[in-house]
């Protein structure tokens, strides 16, 4: 079982995460939704596509664009579709 937290919270917990370059790409639906905000921030990267960002709103502090996804991904990583990833001192473990 993965896991994401953040400020002392869970944030995501999923046992069927997607790992590409050594992130694990919870199911959205495993994401507690109530922690997301969305973000202005797009990034593109070569093969997957454009990333669209969350900020992350826990216990009354925020991290900006501490979670992505690719609402869009290309064909060659299509796998992470409808998954989101974490980074910025989100702990993922499992």
């Amino acid at each position: 079982m993965a896991t994401a937290r953040w400020n002392g919270e869970i944030i995501a917990e999923s046992d069927e995460t997607v790992i590409v370059e050594g992130n694990h790409y919870f199911p959205i639906e495993s994401v507690s939704s109530e922690y997301l905000r969305p973000s202005e921030t797009t990034t593109v990267c070569g093969w997957k596509g454009t990333a669209n960002y969350y900020t992350l709103h826990v216990e009354g502090a925020e991290n900006p664009d501490a979670a992505w996804y690719y609402a869009d991904p290309k064909e060659e990583a299509a796998q992470i579709r409808g998954r989101v990833a974490f980074w910025k001192g989100v702990e993922v473990t499992g």
